[in-house]
């Protein structure tokens, strides 16, 4: 990987943490979001312990290399990044990016017995059959077989909600990872608001949810412009994102 291409990785990285921040998905200074820059998922980006996602800026984010004994230790790393976000780079090198958050509806749905999100419009329905759920809390995830038993239950998903706790996304830019975040919490507001009202909902038909589903994923381009377009506004508001 290039200089320049890891200088690119950092920003969008930066950018991302000040979006979640102005969009209220970050809880406090927790939660963590990470981006591989190594083929085999070896050598990664992440936040550095306790910093607030409104100030963090592309010089902030910590390398870490597993193949470098003690590099992790001697950073200010929080254990649960470490744990969760050293496993599954190592687990799913695939998994170029990965953001862990818990957003208020996300986090809520996170605490049903079923936590499935059911298709009931178009942003539910972009999620139908494609989140890994995992029912087994058993306190922080601070430990490095906590952090590989939710890679394998993640599998192949994109997605994983983890039971009374918060939710996961990973993907292949962190363009398509935040608009896929963004778009997860607004689809559980959505769910938990419709459940809310105690009405009866209406469900759409696993023929049509699928291809909304499917029709999502043709338009990753969509995603990306997302996540442009955020860039374009704190270059307006907050340039130091960059530094």
């Amino acid at each position: 990987m290039t200089q320049d291409h890891e200088q690119r990785m950092r920003v969008d990285l930066a950018a991302s943490f000040r979006m979640a921040a102005r969009l209220g998905l970050h809880e406090a200074v927790a939660n963590h979001f990470s981006a591989a820059v190594s083929d085999d998922g070896s050598r990664f980006l992440i936040n550095p312990k306790w910093r607030h996602f409104s100030r963090i800026r592309a010089s902030d984010l910590i390398m870490v290399d597993l193949n470098s004994p003690g590099n992790a230790t001697g950073h200010d790393i929080d254990p649960t990044a470490w744990a969760i976000h050293g496993q599954l780079h190592t687990v799913n090198p695939h998994a170029r990016v990965a953001m862990h958050l818990h957003p208020v509806y996300a986090t809520t749905v996170s605490t049903f017995a079923d936590p499935t999100i059911l298709p009931i419009e178009q942003n539910t329905a972009r999620y139908f059959r494609r989140v890994a759920i995992d029912r087994m809390y058993g306190g922080m995830a601070d430990s490095d077989a906590e952090g590989a038993r939710l890679a394998r239950v993640m599998g192949d998903r994109s997605r994983l909600m983890m039971g009374n706790h918060g939710v996961m996304v990973v993907a292949p830019s962190v363009g398509e990872a935040f608009d896929d975040m963004y778009t997860l919490e607004r689809a559980c507001q959505i769910f938990v608001t419709a459940c809310a009202t105690g009405r009866k909902l209406s469900v759409l038909s696993d023929d049509v949810a699928e291809k909304t589903a499917r029709d999502w994923e043709k338009i990753t381009d969509f995603s990306i412009r997302h996540f442009e377009e955020m860039k374009l506004i704190l270059d307006r508001d907050e340039p130091d994102y960059r530094d």
